[in-house]
């Protein structure tokens, strides 16, 4: 039997259990937030982002896949996947370099598991989009120019 799965349900389901502790009253909103990196999801330049998930100068890595559209039509829904082929990947960040807030998502990868992500983020305009791995504890990166037709951030 493959547990992965599971223990992947089981850590996802307890971030929702601590929001609906938090819409009950039971718990502060403080407490349920606690993993949310403020800082960096408000750096508005890659290296206080970088410095603010604790990456500095992460190496650049050829480990790394970031699937997006080369030209996006509709920057208020882009889609853009990241899988690491690095071992031992403990998390992935997606930035894009010349939105307000340049991190858009974190990613905590669980043990075992395959270290492939999919989400949807918004572009104002066209830029980077860079894929920030944690591995074994230390930082790779790789990077994508996305081109942005319509702007999704207010443009």
């Amino acid at each position: 039997m493959n547990h992965q799965r599971r223990d992947t349900l089981k850590a996802s389901g307890s971030l929702g259990v601590l929001g609906l502790l938090a819409a009950a009253g039971l718990i502060k909103p403080e407490l349920a937030q606690a993993a949310w990196n403020k800082g960096a999801f408000e750096a508005h330049k890659m290296d206080e982002a970088l410095a603010a998930i604790g990456a500095g100068k992460p190496a650049d890595s050829t480990d790394i896949q970031i699937t997006a559209p080369d030209i996006a039509e509709n920057g208020a829904v882009v889609p853009v996947g990241v899988v690491s082929n690095i071992p031992n990947t403990e998390s992935i960040a997606i930035m894009i370099e010349k939105n307000p807030a340049m991190l858009a998502a974190t990613f905590e990868i669980p043990a075992g598991t395959i270290a492939d992500v999919q989400t949807r983020v918004k572009m104002g305009q066209t830029s980077d989009v860079y894929a920030v791995v944690k591995a074994d504890g230390k930082f790779y990166t790789t990077k994508k120019e996305v081109k942005v037709t319509l702007g999704g951030c207010g443009g």
